[in-house]
């Protein structure tokens, strides 16, 4: 599975560029999977999972290759976006094409970095993005509704219901709410889902904090944030962008030290991709042999034949059946092997849904 991306946002000064520069720097395997940055605005990193780590131990294989997430450092952003100002149109059209949104917010003070809007106020940076957004989404829904009305003119009846359901997502965005936030039925999500709405993405609160919030990685900007994130039950996780890219820079047991030296059992950044990764609906499952351990992306309530063709597009049409060993069970035990003596193997046929951790052999047909 490939192509899911994290559009990063945020407005000038919060500390948006730096976390990226740590996203673009990052990646201890990067010899296993190399962080690569595919365009200027897009890079790959991996997702952390001890789980491959224990099955590397465990199979001393070849390779190993994590999950992995795209980040897209999505164009500047000013007041006036949605009608084109600065880089508006760009910003637009990037962000319209990630699956979640990670706005970066600044909550930290530091004279020397001189705020856009002259003062330090994470709630009106949110909102100065939010309002771009949504105003953009109640142009594109608005517009939509007029070419709605000339087909229901014309007596193209199957038109009345996405109007309908449009009107009210205009009306909800009119009240500035964010698309995501407004209850729609199976029914209605069908009826407009030719219709791309920005606000309907999922969103990550990057709470950027200094150096001097460290441990605990909380102040009252940051509760702030969360005040206001759980309004529309969005996530928050505090980071510090100067601590990542120094993190970065270092060789894993150095940033492993230096982690510790600052009190932190892990880095933000890696507290971030994880977040992003469940929030995307996003699970792995892994297979495990001498040539290479993998973690294999997929969505929540992917059914073992289509977890198969993530492998390869022929094993979804010759698919027999998937041996799924529990990671817990092979852990514990210490190798596949001791765990299906124990047991624990289970044989699964089609309708199968994959579970995340799932340690998996395919059987198909050639």
């Amino acid at each position: 599975m490939s192509g899911l991306a994290c559009g990063l946002v945020g407005l000038p000064n919060v500390g948006k560029s730096t976390l990226f520069n740590a996203i673009t720097k990052a990646g201890a395997e990067a010899a296993n999977y190399p962080f690569c940055t595919i365009e200027p605005n897009i890079g790959v990193v991996t997702v952390p999972d001890k789980r491959v780590d224990r099955l590397t131990q465990i199979e001393e294989p070849d390779k190993k290759i994590y999950a992995t997430i795209e980040f897209v450092d999505i164009a500047g952003l000013v007041k006036g976006a949605s009608k084109g100002e600065g880089r508006g149109n760009q910003f637009l059209e990037n962000i319209h094409h990630v699956d979640l949104i990670v706005h970066v917010v600044r909550c930290f003070k530091d004279d020397q970095v001189v705020h856009v809007d002259g003062a330090i106020d994470p709630i009106s940076d949110i909102e100065t993005i939010n309002i771009e957004l949504i105003l953009a989404d109640l142009e594109n829904c608005d517009r939509a509704i007029e070419r709605l009305n000339k087909k229901i003119r014309i007596g193209d009846k199957s038109a009345s219901q996405s109007r309908d359901v449009l009107a009210r997502v205009s009306a909800h965005l009119g009240d500035e709410q964010p698309m995501r936030t407004l209850e729609l039925s199976e029914e209605d999500v069908r009826a407009i889902r030719d219709y791309r709405f920005i606000t309907s993405k999922s969103v990550i609160y990057a709470a950027n904090v200094g150096d001097g919030d460290l441990p605990e990685m909380e102040n009252d900007l940051v509760k702030q944030v969360r005040e206001f994130a759980a309004r529309d039950g969005d996530l928050v996780v505090p980071v510090s962008a100067l601590i990542e890219e120094e993190i970065a820079q270092l060789e894993a047991a150095e940033a492993t030290e230096f982690l510790a030296e600052l009190g932190l059992k892990e880095s933000g950044l890696d507290r971030l991709i994880k977040t992003s990764y469940r929030s995307l609906g996003l699970i792995t499952y892994l297979t495990a042999g001498k040539k290479e351990v993998r973690a294999w992306t997929i969505r929540q309530g992917t059914k073992g034949p289509q977890a198969a063709a993530v492998i390869h597009t022929d094993f979804e049409k010759g698919y027999i059946r998937a041996e799924i060993t529990p990671f817990d069970a092979v852990d514990q035990y210490g190798s596949k092997r001791a765990a299906k003596e124990a047991g624990l193997l289970r044989i699964e046929g089609k309708d199968y849904v994959m579970q995340d951790g799932d340690v998996t052999e395919f059987r198909v047909s050639t």
